[in-house]
């Protein structure tokens, strides 16, 4: 297990226990099981993205939050976070790799580049979208974006503001690398 799965298990742990949830708390809010929320914080599971976004609205943080925190890092004053020191986690299960972009400030903006390979396609509850405004910015390839019963066809270029939080899905149907930009703006709590 890399040191950032290693992280990111126990930073799950410790987001868990900082809301005062149990496992079976967090299994009953986010849909996954309790055995595999006790396998992830063990570090036995690597968890795909499918499973971090149920989890990490369960636990109300984005995805990113959760894997900017298990990779905090230090650069000049906290309000700039060098490319070598921005978090990049991929998903064991689709390829998909996801870098948190912005720096690691209380700031309700939050960017994200993904890449999506060709063929795959990452499916998230509505749940798991916690935050206000999100924007995808596809900027290289094409993305088909289910929002809902809504579909998206998005290319280089395009730029498609989410409406009401439903279950969605990224899939890029194409044989090349979509790279799209995600920016959101968090509720503030």
């Amino acid at each position: 297990m890399d040191q950032l799965s290693a992280s990111l298990a126990a930073t799950l742990q410790a987001a868990r226990h900082d809301r005062d949830l149990s496992v079976n708390a967090l299994a009953e809010r986010s849909g996954v099981s309790r055995a595999m929320i006790g396998k992830i914080e063990r570090g036995e599971a690597q968890p795909t993205a499918v499973l971090l976004g149920r989890l990490s609205g369960a636990l109300g943080m984005t995805l990113s939050e959760l894997v900017a925190r298990a990779e905090q890092s230090d650069g000049d004053d906290g309000r700039v976070r060098r490319t070598d020191d921005q978090p990049v986690w991929t998903d064991p299960a689709t390829g998909y790799r996801r870098r948190a972009v912005s720096p690691g400030t209380d700031s309700p903006l939050e960017l994200v580049e993904v890449e999506l390979p060709p063929g795959a396609s990452v499916t998230y509850p509505a749940d798991a979208y916690i935050f206000k405004t999100q924007q995808l910015w596809v900027l290289t390839g094409h993305l088909r974006f289910h929002e809902g019963d809504l579909v998206h066809e998005l290319n280089a270029g395009d730029c498609l503001e989410l409406g009401v939080p439903s279950p969605t899905t990224f899939h890029n149907p194409s044989t090349a690398v979509c790279r799209y930009l995600v920016a959101l703006v968090k509720t503030r709590s």
